[in-house]
Parts: C-alpha cells; structure tokens; sequence
C-alpha cells in the first residue's frame, strides 16, 4: 500500500510517500527531519487526533468555554467525541485544566478546558 501524505508536525508541510509492505515495514520518504518519518509512519498505522471546539456555560461571563482532548484519540472516534461535547452545558466559574467530560467516547481520554470562565456579576 503506498499513500501520499503532507506532513503537519511543522510549517515545512513536506510531501510525504508512505509505503507498506505486505510484512509490515514502514517506508517514509519526503520528510526533512525525523519528525515526518514519525508522522508519515504513524498516519499509516495508527492515526491520532487532538479534538478542540467549544461547550456553552451557563452564568459565565462569555458564553461558551474551548476545550480539547487532553490526547491524541483514534481517529475513528473523531465524530463519536464530538457528539458528547455538542452534549455537553458547563457552568461558571470554570479553569484552564478543569475536566469537562472524563472518558471521551470510551478512549479513556478526557475532554478539559482550554480557557478560564469567570461567574458573570
């Protein structure tokens, strides 16, 4: 299987040609540093995500607070965690780190606050 990729571990933006051979190996070429071997490698084999959007707050002082995944998540579970945080109403006072849901979609991942949201006066 040989897929072309653009590496996004930096602004370079490297076009990368990733093969697999039948027994497994991993061929990466196009990169200009290590990072893009790593990434067209692991596109291929496991594809990950960081997920970041938004959750409205209630008696905050702004209206809705960012959030992401404190880790990459499969792929695969990109809509599943999205869903649940479309789900999801918060209330102020909220912090930067504060867990917002605990287990994303079953990937043992949480979602938490990008952003701190003071109580509205």
């Amino acid at each position: 299987m040989v897929r072309e990729l653009t590496c996004i571990q930096c602004p370079m933006g490297c076009q990368l040609t990733v093969t697999e051979t039948p027994d497994g190996k991993i061929d990466v070429k196009g990169n200009t540093c290590p990072r893009g071997a790593q990434y067209g490698a692991k596109e291929v084999t496991n594809s990950t995500r960081i997920v970041t959007s938004t959750v409205p707050v209630a008696n905050g002082e702004i209206a809705r607070v960012s959030v992401k995944t404190k880790e990459d998540i499969p792929k695969g579970k990109i809509f599943d965690i999205m869903k649940e945080i479309h789900e999801v109403k918060v209330s102020a006072p909220i912090k930067t780190g504060d867990v917002i849901i605990a287990d994303a979609a079953g990937t043992g991942v949480p979602v938490v606050a990008t952003k701190d949201v003071a109580k509205a006066v």
